[in-house]
């Protein structure tokens, strides 16, 4: 078995804390901050790195990513892309003129967004979003374009401008909802979920199998979690403990909130995570190094891997065998432990580039 495309994640959407729910002005979203993060990162081997998009938060994804993809060497970037926010034509124009920039090291996370300001019902958002995907990829493979859509009619002739490779960079794409699994089986490459107990992991895994299988296509999987390692257990419990020690209920109930997805499936999911682990004497582990704590302040992806290097390594090993070809990790604040994880775990796991 090859080993697994390892990312880490840049906190443009000001998601970086020492304390969660605790805002600190030297980890808000900044080209500086962030810049660092990334190059962080590259030095410490991962083969990715994630840059988020969020309509009321931080920094732009786009802008940002022109400007760091000149100082990396080796790193691809994950680019978030928001496509309510976008029209295709110059959508893949920016993507393969980045795409050049980096050397070919472009890949792209597609969220279905609204417009600012919009509010779409779910199948017309992901069915708009599955139009931009298609036509995302026909024009950067090089083709000419003749498209005739719910949301988009048009007729364009093949591109000048090429990514490296004269493809497609490879579409990252998630959602739970019965709309989104259904737009990723039709248009996306790698299906990205969210933390879960491996029983769903599997679960999900089989389920989008078989929808891509029906219309001829094969997916990647991708696995979104939180990162605490530390050499033993102990201490990873300890840091974990020390993330939620100035937290308080209303302020992390005020967090969520405010999310725009903030009553999405996969957000749900990651509530119904919580309760199931708050149940006895689990002290927020829904099962064996999982820890649902970190979603008692953030909408979204909600859980962590907690644990000594040997007990992550495991674990991200069990997932790779549950079918995860990728994984995007993060860790608070994310400078400090894309370092640790990159001392402590990347030497034990053979990884690499995700290849499509």
């Amino acid at each position: 078995m090859s080993g697994p495309e390892i990312s880490w994640f840049s906190a443009l959407c000001d998601d970086d804390y020492e304390f969660l729910g605790v805002p600190d002005p030297g980890l808000r979203s900044s080209w500086e901050h962030c810049r660092n993060i990334v190059m962080t990162a590259e030095k410490g081997g991962f083969d990715n790195i994630l840059l988020p998009s969020g309509y009321q938060l931080g920094i732009e994804t786009q802008m940002f990513a022109g400007a760091i993809a000149a100082l990396t060497h080796r790193i691809r970037l994950l680019m978030a892309i928001r496509v309510g926010e976008t029209w295709p034509p110059q959508l893949a124009r920016q993507i393969a003129t980045l795409d050049q920039i980096l050397g070919g090291r472009l890949t792209v996370n597609i969220i279905s967004s609204e417009m600012p300001g919009e509010v779409l019902a779910s199948k017309p958002r992901y069915d708009r979003t599955v139009e931009v995907m298609n036509i995302l990829k026909v024009l950067l493979n090089g083709n000419a374009l003749d498209h005739q859509g719910e949301f988009y009619k048009l007729q364009l002739p093949p591109p000048n401008v090429k990514t490296v490779s004269g493809k497609c960079p490879p579409l990252y794409f998630g959602g739970l909802s019965e709309d989104a699994r259904e737009a990723a089986a039709e248009a996306a490459d790698v299906y990205l979920m969210w933390p879960d107990t491996m029983d769903k992991v599997k679960e999900v895994v089989s389920d989008m199998t078989a929808r891509a299988a029906k219309r001829g296509r094969t997916l990647k999987f991708g696995y979104r979690v939180h990162v605490i390692v530390r050499e033993t257990e102990s201490q990873a419990r300890d840091a974990a403990d020390h993330l939620l020690s100035k937290l308080d209920a209303a302020t992390g109930d005020a967090i969520r909130a405010k999310s725009l997805d903030s009553q999405s499936v996969g957000v749900q999911r990651q509530a119904e995570l919580r309760e199931m682990a708050g149940k006895g004497a689990s002290d927020g582990y829904v099962e064996d190094n999982l820890w649902t704590g970190i979603g008692r302040a953030r909408s979204g992806c909600g859980a962590a891997l907690v644990g000594d290097p040997d007990q992550i390594v495991a674990k991200l090993k069990a997932y790779q065998a549950a079918g995860m070809d990728a994984f995007i990790l993060s860790g608070y604040p994310h400078a400090r432990e894309a370092d640790l994880f990159s001392r402590h775990v990347l030497p034990k796991l053979e990884h690499g580039p995700l290849v499509m």
